[in-house]
């Protein structure tokens, strides 16, 4: 049996002496992530633009430099292909580039599935003979049939991404949809299923709208994040494309109350102790995380059981 390569810990590649970026302060060079957002909030048009900022090396949204130009590899699984030529051609015009001198290739099988052993082959082989140095897949629920609730079933898919980001030292970004009804949550826990996706994102970008002004918020593994960057889809004639503004007057939306808060509110609010099936209509959360919020508030001090239910602590 042969064993698995080794390498001193101090032989390991020194990250100041390698690229750490592929477009400077939004995406990480050889990372994996995310690109989320909820419906109608430009994750596409945010998409292709990063795509032809390591094309051309121009700035990404008109303000991110690519530290690294090069191949970029694009599946668009949901738009049809005139649309996205004509996105792409707005961009460039957008960015001073010309859309035929850029090294942007586009995949038109009508379907890949990557929950398939034979459609990740074609895809692994196809990027084997390309070498691009991003990979965008546009967007993760056309490119499966599996749950996205369950861990089990994502897990292996971003497992295959993650392997071909290591074998071919590339960069994924693939487009994903929040939940529903999520606008007030932390970006990456408003992601729709299971938090694999968020687990596994070295650079995620997250797009929502609060009030009329789309946002974005950048989070790294690696390094800082950013929030509160407001965004606006632009147009001047056929050039379209979306740009920083200033974001000064961006108002991010209020934190959502923690269940340990909403627990508490609503214990205060009534007149006598509460059992956890009325605590549990009125917090809207799950049984076990429900029980698990109770148990904390009690060892802290600030909630006791009674014969009758739970109230606060007196």
């Amino acid at each position: 049996m042969s064993t698995l390569p080794v390498q001193p810990a101090h032989a390991l590649q020194d990250i100041s002496t390698g690229p750490r970026w592929l477009v400077e302060g939004l995406w990480g060079d050889q990372a994996v992530g995310i690109l989320g957002g909820e419906p109608k909030c430009c994750k596409s048009f945010l998409a292709l633009d990063l795509a032809v900022s390591v094309a051309s090396g121009t700035a990404c949204l008109g303000q991110f430099q690519p530290a690294r130009t090069g191949r970029v590899l694009l599946y668009p699984a949901e738009d049809a292909l005139p649309i996205v030529r004509q996105r792409l051609e707005g961009i460039c015009l957008a960015r001073s580039a010309e859309l035929r001198l850029l090294d942007l290739q586009v995949i038109t099988a009508p379907a890949l599935r990557l929950d398939l052993p034979q459609d990740q082959q074609r895809l692994l082989e196809t990027v084997d003979l390309l070498r691009p140095i991003l990979l965008v897949l546009d967007p993760f629920v056309r490119l499966h049939r599996v749950n996205e609730n369950d861990s089990g079933e994502v897990a292996p898919i971003l497992a295959y991404l993650r392997e071909l980001q290591r074998r071919y030292e590339l960069a994924v970004a693939v487009v994903h949809h929040a939940k529903k009804g999520a606008a007030h949550e932390r970006a990456g826990q408003a992601l729709r299923g299971s938090s694999e996706f968020h687990a596994w994102g070295d650079s995620n970008l997250y797009l929502r709208r609060v009030r009329d002004q789309l946002v974005l918020s950048v989070e790294h593994r690696a390094a800082p994040s950013k929030s509160g960057i407001g965004l606006a889809l632009k147009a001047d004639a056929e050039a379209i494309a979306l740009e920083v503004v200033d974001s000064s007057e961006v108002t991010a939306p209020p934190p959502t109350p923690s269940i340990l808060e909403r627990i508490e509110h609503v214990l205060a609010e009534a007149s006598t102790p509460l059992p956890v099936a009325a605590l549990r209509k009125s917090c809207r959360v799950r049984n076990s995380s429900l029980t698990h919020a109770l148990w904390e508030l009690i060892q802290q001090g600030r909630v006791q059981k009674t014969a009758q239910g739970y109230c606060l602590a007196s």
